[in-house]
């Protein structure tokens, strides 16, 4: 191999993660155009879009399992043949309920990669690089959400929204038999003593309940956040995809790196260094959520957007890193299952909560709602670092009273 390899793996991962999550926000860029042809309101929709996530969450401790079990390689291979032709069936849908089945459908194929990818990457990368290399897998999610997000409004606009998941799905085989050849399974990390916990510790948890937060508001902005610019800014659908994903998108794509860098080095200085910077993304994000649902500016939105995306990116860099510092190395795959499952499940009700609360109090009041989610998130996020902090506290203490 290579002597960097352990970074082309990062680059080929990248791709798959653009493609796992411009699938899966195409849909929300074409809301319009389904609630035209299959006469959904806005519950409705909500459901489409949570259907996906509460599939996904469902699946995600087995597929951790599993992951744990069998060649990541085929694992991350075979989830992305699988979701790229159950996207490319989304075309055949002609009611809501083949709709929200392939839609499910595909958040079952989906729930495969990042258990898998995580566990890979981090048998190629050690504590010394691992928020970094987790941090710039993570920009594949923003570029992926921007161009899902884009070129699905711009597909349906021109060529009605079928051919979007066509296109999206057909790329995603042709790159998935590319790298065949070139992805190759590492040997898994085992650590026989070592101070950290099980997946189930009280600190993992912590950080699974705060994902739970985090990842409530990323859904509620991006499933919500075109259909908001389309009827309260009378936006086309291409420019509603694209403003609601770009900003919030570049913007985490240097938070990512940035987070990642930072998480890094105060990890070299503190146990809970991760999970330090995941909580300034978070409280130092809320009142640019609210501001989002808040302004009647275009030019102010835009600023929230952007300041909301780099702080968002901070947290994201360490989402898996962070729980990878408080859980053994064999359990990763279960461990990112499990919160995947937690915040995918509980995160995935906002696009229905939402829409919910939308017929009653308007978007922008469910929007601005969010941020208070956010503050819990952070709240959570500082116990787990206090715990983090007296626990190794103790261990030194313990270590030095032996000596």
């Amino acid at each position: 191999m290579p002597r960097n390899y352990k970074w082309h793996v990062v680059a080929m991962l990248w791709w798959i993660a653009f493609f796992n999550y411009a699938d899966r926000q195409a849909i929300f860029s074409v809301f319009p155009l389904l609630k035209k042809e299959f006469a959904l309101d806005q519950v409705w929709l909500g459901l489409l879009g949570s259907s996906f996530a509460w599939v996904y969450g469902l699946s995600a401790p087995f597929a951790g399992a599993i992951v744990d079990r069998v060649r990541r390689k085929t694992a991350i291979l075979g989830g992305l043949h699988a979701w790229s032709i159950i996207c490319m069936a989304t075309a055949l849908s002609r009611n809501f309920s083949a709709l929200i089945f392939f839609r499910g459908a595909e958040g079952l194929g989906e729930t495969f990669y990042f258990p898998a990818s995580m566990s890979l990457l981090s048998d190629y990368h050690g504590p010394e690089t691992r928020s970094r290399a987790l941090g710039f897998h993570q920009t594949s999610v923003y570029i992926g959400t921007i161009a899902g997000g884009f070129f699905a409004g711009l597909i349906g606009q021109h060529y009605g929204w079928r051919w979007s998941f066509i296109i999206f799905g057909g790329l995603g085989i042709l790159l998935g038999l590319a790298l065949n050849k070139w992805l190759i399974e590492p040997k898994r990390e085992v650590v026989a003593h070592t101070p950290v916990g099980s997946f189930l510790n009280p600190t993992a948890l912590l950080l699974m309940a705060a994902f739970l937060c985090a990842n409530f508001v990323a859904l509620i902005l991006l499933s919500w956040m075109p259909a908001f610019l389309y009827e309260k800014f009378n936006l086309s659908l291409a420019a509603s995809g694209l403003t609601a994903t770009i900003f919030v998108q570049l913007a985490s794509m240097a938070g990512s790196p940035l987070g990642g860098w930072l998480a890094d080095s105060l990890r070299r200085k503190m146990p809970g260094g991760r999970m330090l910077v995941q909580a300034i993304g978070l409280i130092c994000g809320a009142p640019f959520v609210v501001l989002c649902g808040w302004t009647r500016s275009v030019t102010l939105l835009i600023v929230a957007l952007t300041a909301w995306g780099l702080f968002k990116g901070m947290y994201d860099a360490n989402i898996f890193a962070s729980i990878f510092d408080v859980i053994r190395p064999e359990a990763r795959g279960k461990a990112a299952g499990l919160m995947n499952m937690v915040g995918w499940l509980g995160g995935g009700a906002a696009p229905l909560v939402v829409g919910y609360v939308a017929t009653r109090a308007g978007l922008g009041t469910a929007i601005m709602l969010a941020a208070s989610v956010y503050v819990i998130g952070a709240m959570l996020l500082g116990v787990a670092f206090i715990r983090m902090q007296t626990k190794n506290r103790s261990l030194t203490v313990a270590a030095q009273n032996r000596h």
